[in-house]
């Protein structure tokens, strides 16, 4: 059975984003010392922004950009040390590439608004909206694009992807109520978020489910732990898995995938949207 295909646009500055015609691609620049498998390599402004054009020139629709890592057991930054990191990467990269779509990664409101004021377009908030409750304002005063992840503090599932969908609604009843459109909403399951191994391969197996809640899903599946376990490879030799995992998500709805490596997994989405698109695709607008 074909995918449900959301068809959306996006306004990201003077380009426009569209979605139903194939699958965007995000591409990962951390301007962080301690995320999972690129820490510390695009600290310095310069280097994060020839990260982000050779990105680009990839094929990246979308450069995600993030100033604290999220992996588990990270240490939390200040608001102060989260714009000093990403506000001059973002300024940066808008003035060289003006035409180019960057999100913000952050869960702090305070940062996501600077950060659009700075050039960014779109919200990619890791805890859904839940952990600043400013952060669906800001995104509705902005009138942007918002992607909200399914995250928890802790793992007391009772049904375990009937949970996933409620805590998703629930970011999505936040996001509603502050104002945000639904057609600027965007999902994503959470791939390695209070989840364990089995979890992980769960959620996968229910992509399908979580793309029929009625926004387009994200899948964040890159150099992830649980490629990594199955493997039993370091980060940086798990590109296969990640291609695997993507291939498995494009066919089951994700409209969105968010990379490392862009360059090669941009062939896997290619591949995989020539089988998909082949014929019309189911589209809900």
């Amino acid at each position: 059975m074909k995918p449900v295909i959301y068809k959306r646009t996006y306004r990201c500055g003077d380009t426009e984003l569209t979605l139903g015609q194939r699958t965007l691609v995000m591409g990962i620049l951390n301007i962080t010392p301690d995320s999972f498998s690129d820490g510390g390599l695009w600290n310095e402004p310069e280097k994060a922004v020839e990260h982000a054009l050779r990105m680009a020139a990839d094929g990246a629709d979308i450069i995600d950009i993030g100033g604290e890592s999220t992996r588990p057991g990270h240490q939390p930054v200040s608001l102060e040390e989260e714009l000093e990191r990403v506000l001059p990467v973002i300024e940066s990269i808008h003035r060289a590439a003006p035409h180019l779509p960057l999100s913000i990664d952050t869960y702090k409101a305070e940062v996501a608004r600077q950060a659009l004021l700075a050039g960014a377009h779109i919200i990619n908030d890791v805890w859904g909206g839940k952990a600043d409750p400013a952060m669906a304002s800001v995104a509705a005063e902005a009138d942007c694009p918002v992607i909200l992840m399914h995250n928890r503090h802790d793992r007391n599932y009772t049904d375990f992807i009937m949970n996933m969908c409620e805590d998703l609604k629930e970011s999505v009843h936040l996001a509603i109520h502050a104002g945000v459109k639904p057609e600027r909403i965007i999902l994503d399951p959470g791939i390695g978020f209070a989840k364990d191994q089995d979890e992980n391969l769960k959620a996968m197996m229910a992509l399908d489910t979580l793309a029929g809640l009625g926004y387009p899903l994200l899948l964040g599946t890159s150099r992830k732990k649980f490629i990594r376990t199955v493997l039993d490879l370091p980060p940086d030799d798990v590109l296969e898995g990640t291609a695997a995992t993507v291939a498995f998500g494009l066919a089951q709805g994700c409209q969105f995938v968010r990379v490392h490596d862009v360059a090669l997994i941009k062939r896997t989405v290619k591949m995989c949207d020539a089988m998909l698109y082949a014929a019309p695709p189911v589209v809900q607008e």
